[in-house]
């Protein structure tokens, strides 16, 4: 951050608030139209140190971020809108916190005055000009179209055998190791939810890549069966431990859950009875579901870019822009060497991957 929006970062009074999710809203007027606001903002985001995720014809999106403990975490959003001259500025809190000591008020304001300090470094010419630099980079007229592209990369056909075979095989491990330490006594809620959806994430990762499958929707299906067959599984494989470690007879896999529902949840000595197990499955489910489908997005987006060289992600974009049809980007395509349907549906994959970033980076 500049130094004199340091300085007068300090004069900022603080409003306070309460809520669940603490924000903090005002408004002000702008003579400027969309496209200069938007740039102009920008130049103050940068100025701020901000990092801006998100913009279109009206609206652009920061978030700032400090060192945290053991790396820098995001603290706030910014979203600045645009609509006839005048601006909304909201800063919202991305931590868990639910009183807000005045952060996202100061936020706002800084943002108001770094604003209105950048547009006063342009005269009427200096913002003419800006506008046309804006438009120009809207509209792709510097993209200098290349002679050649980077021939496709050898990829196999998508087949979605191996990570539904996978997927369940590793699904039914993890639902023995819970099972075990869950009879052990060893297992914490919360923290083993995180660990199952991080081992989920990694071996999805991997079958992701040995496939080359990337229907999400398919995929999404796969990790809520994946899911399911973990905790229903981990009752089972605990029947089975109990009855081989204890001895006994076989009484059934529904006689056990009624006998466990019958003596109820016990947690710290208290009894939360046949409802605290509801509540703790629906907990299992939801926080390894949860966390499993956002990093197996962020795990598929990343791999749709890396197939495709940035150099043919810009070609192909850059006609998009120019209002170009599917069908004639991929005569573009194949005019470069890019022929194959399957090659230039990954183009378009990779497309639609740059588009979930920046979604997957304007997750509160």
């Amino acid at each position: 951050m500049e130094e004199n929006f340091k300085n007068y970062e300090k004069t900022i009074t603080k409003k306070h608030s309460i809520s669940f999710t603490p924000k903090y809203k005002e408004e002000f007027n702008t003579p400027v139209n969309e496209i200069i606001f938007i740039a102009v903002a920008e130049k103050a985001f940068e100025k701020l140190g901000w990092d801006v995720i998100y913009k279109d014809n009206f609206n652009i999106e920061a978030k700032r971020k400090e060192a945290g403990w053991m790396n820098e975490r995001w603290t706030e959003i910014i979203t600045t809108t645009y609509k006839n001259g005048n601006i909304s500025v909201k800063s919202e809190s991305l931590g868990n916190e639910i009183w807000d000591a005045g952060k996202n008020s100061k936020r706002v304001q800084l943002f108001i005055y770094a604003y209105q300090e950048t547009l006063k470094t342009f005269d009427q010419e200096a913002l003419k000009e800006l506008e046309k630099e804006a438009e120009k980079k809207n509209n792709w007229d510097d993209y200098i179209i290349p002679d050649t592209l980077p021939k496709p990369m050898q990829t196999k056909t998508p087949d979605f055998t191996i990570p539904l075979i996978g997927g369940l095989l590793v699904s039914l491990i993890l639902g023995f190791i819970v099972a075990f330490l869950s009879v052990k006594g060893l297992y914490f809620i919360g923290l083993f939810e995180f660990l199952v959806a991080t081992t989920l994430v990694f071996a999805m990762k991997y079958f992701i890549k040995y496939s080359n499958y990337t229907n999400f929707r398919k995929l999404q299906y796969l990790l809520a069966a994946m899911v399911i067959l973990i905790y229903s599984s981990n009752q089972y494989f605990q029947y089975e431990i109990i009855l081989h470690e204890n001895n006994l007879e076989r009484i059934g896999f529904l006689s056990f859950l009624q006998i466990r529902f019958s003596q109820g949840f016990v947690v710290n000595k208290i009894n939360l009875g046949w409802i605290g197990w509801i509540i703790s499955w629906i907990i299992q489910l939801g926080l390894t579901g949860l966390f499993t489908y956002l990093k197996t997005a962020v795990v598929l987006t990343k791999y749709v870019l890396e197939r495709i060289p940035a150099e043919v992600v810009d070609f192909a974009c850059y006609h998009f822009v120019k209002n170009k049809s599917e069908e004639e980007v991929r005569k573009e395509l194949a005019g470069k060497g890019w022929s194959d349907k399957k090659n230039q549906d990954e183009v378009f994959e990779a497309i639609g991957g740059v588009q979930n970033a920046v979604e997957l980076n304007r997750i509160k």
